[in-house]
């Protein structure tokens, strides 16, 4: 496993290092100090990185910043000395969060999470957000979200569409469940297969697997049916009907 180290004290950087490579599988690849150098690293390296340890508070700023310019796909181990940003954290990719200082048991702990949330879904020790492919393309297998003050890992087979409300992004569940993910709905269309994930309006990215049936609507609209109970209708918008069709088949 590829470990980056975001942390601008060189001693706590040092320490964590050598705490995580214990563990013959994990290897401390980058280790940076400030959110620019962070931001350009992730930009074009993301993919060789399994999980990342963050700071908050950095020369140049806090680590929350790094989220604002990379969509990052990998989970994060947050630590600090502040206690107060945990709830951010948890929106940022956080999967757990230690207080400094730290001890040695509390990071492999961390580690450990790690490694059964990514066996739960994968039945291997491998990136915790799985890319499938399809030639050249690249598509996000799972999802992060908050779920009861934990990090819940959604795979895409469980995804029955995204729809936005209120400003902020929601996973609808195969079984109705409804969760927040703190990304733009731009960024998950581009991110998602298009063969099994269609934008039938602005408000709504859709699995063609969750479609029971179709039936007219009015301007020549189409109302879909799913095949699990959701309270919000389903609308191709007009524009879009004649492509869903031919997605659709």
């Amino acid at each position: 496993m590829n470990i980056l180290l975001v942390e601008d004290e060189t001693h706590t950087a040092n320490l964590l290092k050598e705490i995580i490579e214990q563990k013959e599988e994990y290897k401390v690849i980058k280790t940076f100090k400030t959110v620019v150098d962070t931001v350009f690293y992730l930009s074009n390296c993301q993919n060789e990185i399994d999980l990342c340890f963050f700071d908050i508070q950095l020369a140049d700023g806090d680590s929350f910043e790094i989220f604002r310019h990379v969509d990052l796909r990998v989970p994060v181990v947050f630590c600090t000395a502040f206690d107060q940003y945990a709830m951010q954290a948890i929106k940022n990719n956080g999967i757990d969060y230690v207080l400094k200082p730290f001890k040695e048991d509390e990071i492999h702990s961390a580690l450990e999470k790690y490694e059964k949330m990514v066996k739960k879904y994968s039945g291997s020790v491998n990136n915790t957000i799985n890319l499938g492919k399809e030639g050249n393309k690249q598509f996000q297998q799972r999802f992060l979200t908050q779920f009861r003050q934990k990090t819940k890992v959604i795979h895409i087979d469980e995804v029955a569409l995204f729809h936005i409300k209120n400003e902020t992004v929601y996973i609808i569940t195969t079984k109705g469940e409804k969760f927040p993910i703190y990304k733009k709905m731009d960024y998950i269309e581009s991110n998602c297969d298009p063969a099994i994930f269609f934008r039938i309006n602005r408000q709504m990215l859709l699995n063609r697997y969750s479609v029971e049936s179709l039936e007219p609507s009015q301007y020549r609209k189409i109302r879909i049916h799913l095949n699990f109970h959701y309270e919000e209708e389903i609308i191709v918008s007009r524009l879009k009907v004649s492509s869903f069709k031919k997605w659709l088949k």
